[in-house]
């Protein structure tokens, strides 16, 4: 496939909101493409710029990283597709205001799959694993017209506690108020 019917195509898909793609939804979009055609489309994308990879398979179209406000998220989505992820910890708390510092370029995330921590040229996301069940951490979270959930004030102060992190951050008055 040539460069320009690739850009052209995943420009049409940002457009619609979408910037953020596993290799196996580049292959679906590239349709045209062989194997050894798809992996050449994909060097060329990454070599020009327009494509960056964010971590193994997951790859960012490069225009639509510029406007994206919630891009860390959108690539922990992709990562853990099937998985019930929802952000929580020190991310959820500087949300509501219950921290006194904002954690930049780290993304904290509870999720029903296996902790791990992923380092992207965006910034680092963290997976913490959670025991609860799948009701459980819908519940704790609300949809919030992002790519992931965000946990209620009271959930992610627990899921601090529940997972030995240092509460030292946390303002007292909060704390005592949940």
């Amino acid at each position: 496939m040539k460069l320009t019917e690739a850009v052209d195509i995943l420009q049409a898909f940002e457009e619609q909101g979408r910037c953020v793609y596993r290799s196996r939804d580049l292959k679906k979009v590239f349709r045209d493409s062989t194997q050894s055609g798809f992996r050449s489309t994909l060097k060329r994308l990454q070599n020009t710029g327009k494509l960056t990879q964010a971590c193994r398979d997951v790859y960012v179209f490069r225009k639509g990283r510029a406007k994206r406000a919630h891009l860390l998220e959108e690539i922990a989505a992709t990562v853990r597709r099937g998985d019930v992820c929802y952000v929580s910890l020190e991310s959820a708390l500087a949300e509501h205001g219950l921290i006194s510092q904002i954690p930049v370029n780290r993304l904290t995330v509870m999720t029903d799959g296996r902790t791990s921590e992923i380092a992207t040229p965006f910034g680092v996301i963290e997976f913490t694993h959670s025991a609860r069940s799948t009701f459980d951490l819908l519940t704790r979270s609300a949809n919030v017209g992002r790519p992931l959930r965000l946990a209620t004030a009271k959930s992610a102060l627990a899921d601090l506690r529940r997972v030995g992190r240092n509460l030292h951050l946390v303002d007292e008055h909060f704390d005592a108020a949940l």
